[in-house]
């Protein structure tokens, strides 16, 4: 439930996301990132490399200590909220 979410498309305030983010864990790098803090409310039917769009959702920070401790994400972190899952490709 630890995802490192990746903004490709849209207009994307800096001061939010991290522009360059290595995996500690598989030495892979990426751009315009930010950690997920709304895991419990994330669809489980999204998986690593799905593209999908979503809203900020500030209401809804969750930091279950389970969670956190979970894989490395950025420092940087946001809630989201899911608007279409996943993006038609």
């Amino acid at each position: 439930m630890n995802y490192t979410i990746s903004v490709i498309d849209g207009n994307v305030d800096t001061s939010f996301v991290q522009s360059l983010w290595t995996d500690e864990n598989t030495g892979k790098s990426y751009s315009n990132v930010f950690g997920l803090a709304s895991r419990c409310t994330f669809p489980q039917t999204i998986n690593a490399g799905d593209e999908f769009y979503f809203e900020l959702d500030n209401t809804s920070v969750q930091n279950c200590a389970v969670c956190m401790m979970y894989y490395p994400t950025p420092a940087k972190k946001l809630s989201i909220k899911v608007i279409q899952d996943p993006c038609p490709k």
